[in-house]
């Protein structure tokens, strides 16, 4: 991981500095902290956001309780040396109150549809085409997934516009329901875009 060291640092008068978390991927700002020198060293030290709570006037492990840890990146420092930019990629969301982030930010489409297939493959309810596909297994969703793919190809190559992208978001659809069934989000997939746009040429 990039770190700056914490020698070079300032803190201020109680040993602490700002450190911002923020979605590797996304680039939204997820939430503001402190750190301390243990706290900064522990999230070298383990890849895991560590930060120092002023209320309970201790190190804290984001995440140790609910699952939620933020996996840290990189570590900047800004020009004065007194603030920390952590890039990370979170596992759940970064706020206490269960948003994904604590400043408000709009709710996409992928995280909509992230949201109901994560709630229709729990509950199962009756008359839900999202809850059949679960119901039917892993098999079934390859099935349909596969014929969604023909269909785009044949769309592709003789029919409209409009043919296609509606052709199009029904393969997303079902490729969405796989990767709900297979336990991953439409998040991993965006986290490994990020990944190749950083570090590949140009496609």
């Amino acid at each position: 991981m990039n770190a700056p060291d914490s020698a070079g640092l300032t803190f201020d008068d109680r040993g602490l500095i700002v450190a911002i978390a923020q979605d590797l991927t996304t680039g939204a700002v997820l939430m503001v902290a402190y750190m301390d020198r243990e706290a900064l060293a522990r999230t070298v030290e383990t890849g895991e956001a560590h930060f120092w709570s002023r209320t309970r006037q201790a190190v804290w492990h984001k995440g140790s309780s609910s699952g939620n840890v933020l996996h840290v990146e990189e570590i900047q420092t800004d020009c004065d040396a007194d603030a920390l930019l952590l890039s990370v990629h979170p596992s759940g969301p970064a706020c206490h109150t269960g948003q994904r982030a604590c400043f408000a930010a709009p709710v996409t489409i992928l995280d909509q549809l992230d949201a109901t297939l994560r709630e229709r493959q729990t509950q199962r309810p009756p008359g839900s085409y999202s809850a059949t596909l679960f119901d039917g297994g892993r098999a079934a969703i390859l099935r349909k997934l596969g014929e969604e793919a023909v269909e785009v190809l044949l769309a592709g190559a003789q029919e409209s516009d409009e043919a296609l992208t509606n052709e199009v978001a029904d393969l997303w659809f079902h490729t969405a329901v796989l990767l709900r069934e297979r336990g991953l989000s439409l998040a991993s997939v965006l986290d490994i875009m990020a990944q190749r746009r950083r570090g590949a040429a140009p496609h």
